[in-house]
């Protein structure tokens, strides 16, 4: 991207579980210039994926979301995102255990905190998921890290994995079938 180029787009930082999960989703969304697995949150200065899992560093599995809002919203990377997890469960999801699997907003200005609390607001009140949101929303500050090129892209290159067919593939799937006005052509 040249620096021109960047200027017209925004990033999300959203952690929603396993990571290889929510990249999948958001790199078939129309309007997502490019994903990034990455950690977030902690308190270790560029983490390994091995010391994340361990739970000790406080960081949580999120992607890197740049996209370009003339084409979808913050508000609409949001809505998939909350529908493409459980944000009721806390420090989990599914049988992926740990707060490295938390749900979490990683906000990148006070806009997008405003945004992120309004979306939440208005699922609490749709009762849409039957129990109370434990999504975290805190700022990003710099404490982000990518995670290793072997998690980038990762249920592209490994579909018949068995936690990528198991896991990965049904929620793409859903997610597919609920979003295909959004999908890339």
């Amino acid at each position: 991207m040249t620096q021109s180029s960047q200027e017209k787009f925004e990033t999300a930082t959203l952690g929603g579980g396993c990571f290889w999960c929510t990249e999948a989703v958001f790199l078939a969304v129309q309007g997502v210039e490019s994903v990034e697995s990455g950690y977030a949150g902690g308190q270790v200065v560029d983490p390994s994926y091995e010391q994340v899992c361990e739970g000790d560093t406080g960081h949580a599995e999120v992607v890197k979301v740049v996209f370009d809002p003339s084409v979808i919203s913050y508000r609409e990377v949001l809505e998939i995102f909350f529908a493409t997890h459980d944000p009721t469960q806390l420090n989990r999801q599914g049988n992926d255990v740990g707060t490295q699997y938390r749900s979490a907003v990683f906000t990148h200005s006070e806009e997008q905190r405003k945004t992120a609390l309004e979306v939440i607001d208005e699922l609490q009140r749709e009762d849409i998921y039957g129990g109370k949101i434990v999504t975290q929303v805190v700022p990003l500050d710099d404490d982000y890290y990518a995670a290793e090129a072997y998690h980038q892209n990762y249920f592209a290159q490994h579909p018949n994995q068995g936690y990528c067919a198991a896991v990965v593939g049904p929620k793409v799937a859903k997610f597919r079938k609920k979003f295909v006005h959004r999908l890339k052509a």
